[in-house]
């Protein structure tokens, strides 16, 4: 199997469906937030890859990959039951969105979006910066990291799946508070796009992971 053989360190659960692997940082391994790896494995003797971007703020000893599980996928359930020291292969990392500490930044996050929105805050913070995380979701996953944020004065606003009118008018209201992220999936980053646009800003100003 291709790629740098690393070894799981921890499985936790965040949230419905939701889990974070911990893996131990290969030798040469420096990402920053918003960059992502890909991910193969073998369940079943097949070989099968994804994408998944970081969750983690900065890469130490480990670094951490937020992973939505779908009951009925082929790689996410086999992610969420590995054990500590159990081994996946990574490649990367890959991707030119990026936080480097220079900004205010807004993340707006859907879905398994929010492990790099809060990586993204999170580093902002921790440069001295502030953020704001917008996260649309009817049952929030990292909310222990989403209240140390906010209890340090980042501000956090979580919006029900159903609420896309106050989505867009959440945007619209802080979409000039910093630099602006967006991760999630096509319909949910189109959203963002077109929200940005009908507020009167440049989507193209954005940066916009979409997961496909």
């Amino acid at each position: 199997m291709e790629g740098t053989p690393v070894s799981i360190e921890s499985v936790t659960e965040v949230g419905p469906d939701t889990v974070t692997l911990e893996l131990e940082t290969p030798d040469g391994f420096d990402a920053l937030p918003g960059q992502f790896v890909l991910l193969r494995a073998k369940p079943d003797d097949e070989v099968l890859s994804r994408h998944y971007t970081l969750s983690s703020p900065s890469v130490g000893e480990t670094f951490e990959l937020t992973v939505g599980v779908d009951p009925d996928g082929d790689l996410s359930p086999w992610l969420a039951d590995l054990d500590t020291g159990e081994t996946v292969h990574i490649d990367g990392p890959f991707g030119r969105i990026t936080y480097e500490g220079e900004s205010d930044i807004v993340a707006v996050a859907g879905g398994p979006g929010i492990g790099p929105s809060v990586a993204v805050a999170e580093a902002a913070h921790d440069a001295g910066h502030e953020a704001v995380v917008i996260y649309q979701a009817d049952e929030p996953a990292h909310t222990a990291r989403l209240d140390a944020l906010e209890d340090a004065g980042a501000t956090v606003i979580i919006v029900a799946g159903d609420r896309t009118d106050e989505l867009a008018d959440t945007i619209a209201r802080h979409r000039d508070a910093g630099q602006l992220y967006a991760f999630g999936f096509d319909d949910f980053v189109t959203f963002v796009a077109d929200a940005i646009e009908d507020a009167g800003g440049d989507s193209d100003d954005a940066l916009i992971e979409n997961f496909g």
